[in-house]
């Protein structure tokens, strides 16, 4: 790319526009932002996706892909917090930080299912409780989306076994106190392991209900419709709210991700959220194919 060169990305809840920066990073683009949309608060967008997703964002030349500048794995740990403010997201390139971490990281191959396959996409079975609410399937890990997404038949599924009902005013799913007390936990199963939401990780923090537009009093979950029946190709996406429990690592060299629990897989403090990184993470670089429910959490980057 030379310098100048027009560039312009869509995301699921936002886009840019603009030029390639005069900063130059071997085998990196850089791009300036004249326009844009979806980002307020935040100092710019880091897109880790596969790099088939670049194709078509440089303005006079369509057919061209950014290469990645590096090929190794990016470990990820976010933190649930009780404010918008506390910036408490680690990225680390190239490796893993144990301290933010308890076990192994276990890996599973990135599905070669489509569309998941086109970004992080793995498979994997969700059952809550002992129920299975949605059959092993393709869907994708994605730190650009807000909230647990799946397909509508479990959606609908997991309305029924938790007693949650449609809030009009959020499009959050709520429930009374009497059901949460019920809430059994919520389990993403990935090859041979067990990734377990409890009750506490499926709620939204009562202390963020006014960010949503919600009730002080009300309790939200952070499970909601994808939008699409199983079957699609991309059948869930494991956004923020499950990526605040457990670490998360990308790994491009041997195209596999990876899960290891944390000091907030269990029962973290009451009213629990998720942090922020100083520049908005988008694991899987977003189109406009990809549904964007809720506004996605703004990250920044220390």
């Amino acid at each position: 790319m030379a310098s100048g060169d027009a560039v312009s990305v869509t995301y699921g809840s936002g886009s840019f526009s603009g030029c390639n920066s005069e900063l130059t990073i071997p085998v990196q683009s850089i791009g300036v932002a004249s326009t844009s949309y979806g980002f307020s608060g935040v100092d710019g967008i880091l897109g880790l996706g596969p790099e088939d997703l670049t194709e078509g964002t440089l303005t006079d030349y369509p057919d061209t892909e950014i290469r990645p500048s590096f090929r190794a794995f990016v470990g990820i740990s976010f933190e649930p917090t009780t404010t918008e403010s506390d910036t408490n997201g680690e990225l680390t390139f190239g490796g893993t930080d144990s301290t933010k971490y308890t076990g192994d990281i276990a890996y599973t191959p990135v599905t070669t299912t489509s569309p998941s396959s086109y970004y992080w996409g793995i498979n994997e079975s969700i059952t809550y409780g002992t129920t299975t609410i949605l059959a092993e399937t393709a869907g994708i890990v994605d730190t650009g989306t807000t909230l647990i997404l799946i397909a509508t038949n479990a959606y609908s599924e997991y309305m029924s076994v938790t007693g949650a009902t449609e809030d009009e005013t959020t499009g959050f799913l709520a429930i009374t106190t009497d059901q949460y007390d019920d809430l059994k936990d919520l389990n993403f199963n990935v090859g041979s392991n067990t990734y377990a939401l409890t009750p506490n990780g499926q709620i939204w923090p009562r202390s963020l209900n006014t960010y949503i537009g919600g009730s002080t009093d009300n309790i939200y979950l952070v499970v909601n419709s994808i939008g699409t029946p199983s079957g699609e190709g991309l059948d869930f996406i494991n956004g923020y709210t499950f990526l605040e429990r457990f670490y998360s690592v990308f790994d491009t060299t041997n195209t596999q991700v990876g899960f290891a629990t944390t000091a907030y897989t269990m029962p973290p403090p009451t009213n629990a959220f998720f942090g922020r990184l100083n520049v908005r993470m988008l694991a899987s670089l977003f189109h406009e194919d990809i549904p964007a429910l809720a506004p996605s959490r703004e990250t920044t980057l220390a």
